[in-house]
């Protein structure tokens, strides 16, 4: 997927992973892979930008997006289901937009 339909290149979550509020599951390495292919080393603070594509039986197509920092997964904090995922991603003020297309 490239970022013709997004304002910038970002990495995919699942927003169903949802651990606070403002706090979202994003990997489980250090490395990941934004939209436009490019890998990126995650690290604590990290401005980073992240989205989820949606697209419904009636054809309709979403994207959901966010800014926010990386920040290191506490399972202790979040849950032992969130032990998977090494990194967590803190939504900004701004919180979830969405956009359809």
């Amino acid at each position: 997927m490239c970022t013709k339909k997004m304002d910038r290149a970002r990495i995919r979550v699942d927003f169903n992973e949802l651990v606070q509020d403002d706090l979202v599951l994003l990997s489980k390495t250090d490395e990941v892979t934004d939209s436009d292919e490019n890998k990126l080393i995650l690290s604590e603070g990290k401005n980073i930008f992240i989205y989820e594509f949606n697209d419904y039986k009636d054809g309709t197509k979403e994207y959901l997006l966010a800014d926010g920092i990386a920040e290191l997964n506490n399972p202790k904090l979040n849950g032992q289901w969130s032990s998977a995922a090494k990194w967590c991603c803190r939504i900004n003020k701004n919180g979830i937009t969405t956009k359809n297309t």
